[in-house]
């Protein structure tokens, strides 16, 4: 019999940013399905989510991915249900209307690697600042990419877990990287974008640096961070109407308020038409515009109008299957021309 290492993970109740949590389960001769990771609770008085004369809570498997660092380890990734099996209310997975996968989302996470002795982002002095932002996007150097051997066993894990991880870069703020990953079906992308934030911690947590995924980190004359939001449907993806796009993107004007309202804790800070961001009490979209709510990448415009949409307004402490879940109603709501109605 071989003993197996499941870690399961799942996001607490913490208001207004959820965390994540985990716990190890050992079994014997786990299979590497999620159809065989057995159903397990813990204490939600604990994390927000129950009282403590009431205090279990479930942890559902949703998805299993092989654990890059243990041996014969694996990371189970899990909603949260409440004792009568329906979703927990911090469950914002369930939310997700996309069974059929229909949806594709391209997830770009920007976070801060944090010295956890100055309080400040890696490569900040204890005192001043260093140059101001320019030279650090996409850097090569030690005095411009700061923590690069953090963020490349990141890449690695990633890759080992099996997670879609599609590239990685230096920011524009000293000290701050980004990760995409991109999955076919909105809630495989927010299994494997928590995963990801998982596994950073993790490897962070070994080099004695932290993660800070607040939206605006330093106040003043710097980048905030954003979990920019790529997507596209069947039918963006193969309609060739520059008709259809601009009725999608409309869709999203009239709920500004939904969206923001999921779209990250004190993304006022953030979104205030300067550093590549519209304001957030207001709307745009515009062909390559990095300026706009809504930007339609160039490559869509050179495909005939078949492509995808990117929303730069989500935060890098947004959740994203809220975030999906959001996009996937406005979309659907959308009053598409009638010849493809």
């Amino acid at each position: 019999m071989t003993k197996c290492k499941l870690e399961y993970i799942w996001l607490d109740g913490y208001k207004p940013t959820q965390s994540l949590r985990s716990k190890t389960k050992v079994i014997e001769d786990f299979s590497g399905s999620v159809l065989d990771a057995p159903l397990w609770c813990f204490d939600g008085s604990s994390t927000e989510q129950a009282p403590g004369n009431s205090s279990d809570c479930l942890l559902a498997p949703v998805a299993v991915f092989p654990d890059p660092v243990r041996r014969n380890g694996f990371l189970v990734m899990c909603e949260v249900m409440s004792p009568d099996g329906t979703p927990h209310p911090t469950n914002g997975r369930a939310q997700i209307n996309d069974d059929d996968n229909d949806f594709w989302f391209g997830f770009e996470q920007e976070y801060t690697l944090w010295d956890l002795t100055t309080n400040r982002p890696l490569g900040f002095p204890l005192n001043g600042y260093p140059g101001p932002q320019g030279p650090y996007y996409c850097s090569v150097g030690a005095g411009k990419a700061y923590g690069r051997h953090i963020i490349e066993e990141h890449l690695d894990v990633c890759l080992d877990a099996g997670l879609n991880v599609e590239g990685i870069n230096a920011e524009v703020l000293a000290g701050q990287w980004e990760f995409q990953v991109f999955t076919k079906g909105a809630k495989m992308a927010g299994d494997q974008t928590w995963v990801a934030r998982y596994l950073l911690e993790r490897v962070a947590e070994k080099h004695g640096v932290g993660i800070n995924w607040h939206c605006k980190p330093m106040k003043g004359d710097w980048n905030g961070s954003g979990m920019h939001a790529n997507f596209s449907n069947e039918l963006m993806r193969t309609c060739g109407s520059k008709e259809v796009y601009e009725a999608i993107c409309r869709a999203f004007e009239p709920r500004i308020k939904n969206h923001i309202d999921v779209y990250g804790a004190d993304n006022h800070q953030r979104l205030t038409g300067q550093h590549e961001t519209q304001s957030i009490d207001k709307f745009s979209y515009g062909v390559s515009d990095r300026g706009a709510s809504i930007r339609i990448p160039i490559a869509t415009v050179d495909r005939g109008w078949k492509g995808w949409l990117e929303d730069r307004r989500p935060a890098s402490n947004a959740d994203p299957y809220k975030v999906a879940s959001e996009i996937i109603k406005t979309v659907k709501s959308a009053k598409l021309p009638t010849a493809v109605a």
